[in-house]
């Protein structure tokens, strides 16, 4: 699973196992506690613990604190993501249980990202995690959304971590020889094998000329994205989040 697929998707609390009947037989319905905002990383970086849920403003204007919900309590209830209503799945009590130290733990999504050697490699935009065991498969960095779009992103193995530092999040040097994955030019190269040879050696002149071109231009211009997008939104646009359409309470 990406962090991206479940950001922005709402949560509910789902009433204790003793408790989900009513006294007609029918299932109790469960409340509403906010929608999933910041993934939360162990503080060796490796492995998702849980998320920081957004809790709804008070009558529309009184912001609440972020509450910490354990990875490990997520399940469905009623069609809708939900989290059972006891203490031991959330905040402090959570991270006892999980044996984590919540101060230590990190959240890698938006952070800069360098290699050891100090060579700036963007930010970390989002992050493939097993959804059960919450251990990272591989972390997606970029220059910013317009980069992202146009030439890729590279898709760091978790192997590659080595840790935090000075704010940033350090990776090894060899994640500057990986292959850009994703992007419009990658993907109208590989549309190139159907027209034919002569066209080939065409477009292959242009794309060797154009692409090199289109490369330096978007990357740059995700760097500079990259320096002022704390100016408009924390953490690069609130996380990327709702990769889709909240799911909806089933009446």
């Amino acid at each position: 699973m990406l962090v991206s697929d479940i950001q922005g998707v709402r949560v509910y609390r789902a009433p204790a196992e003793d408790r989900r009947t009513n006294k007609d037989g029918t299932p109790r319905d469960p409340k509403r506690l906010g929608k999933i905002h910041f993934p939360v990383f162990a503080p060796d970086g490796l492995r998702v613990v849980g998320f920081m849920v957004k809790l709804p403003d008070v009558v529309g204007m009184i912001k609440q604190p972020d509450r910490f919900v354990a990875l490990d309590a997520l399940d469905v209830y009623e069609g809708v993501l939900a989290v059972t209503d006891e203490k031991r799945n959330f905040d402090d009590a959570a991270a006892k249980r999980l044996n984590v130290d919540l101060d230590a733990c990190l959240i890698w999504t938006g952070m800069d990202a360098m290699t050891t050697s100090g060579a700036r490699v963007g930010y970390c935009s989002d992050v493939l995690f097993d959804s059960r065991s919450g251990k990272v498969k591989h972390f997606v960095l970029t220059e910013g959304e317009t980069a992202s779009a146009l030439v890729g992103n590279f898709e760091v193995p978790a192997s590659y971590l080595r840790g935090y530092r000075d704010g940033a999040m350090i990776v090894a040097d060899e994640t500057l020889d990986l292959q850009l994955t994703g992007g419009v030019a990658a993907k109208a190269a590989e549309a190139s094998v159907v027209i034919s040879d002569k066209v080939k050696k065409g477009a292959a002149t242009i794309d060797e000329k154009g692409s090199k071109a289109l490369d330096k231009g978007s990357r740059a211009l995700g760097k500079q994205l990259g320096k002022t997008r704390g100016m408009f939104s924390a953490f690069a646009s609130e996380y990327r989040k709702a990769a889709g359409p909240a799911k909806k309470k089933r009446k």
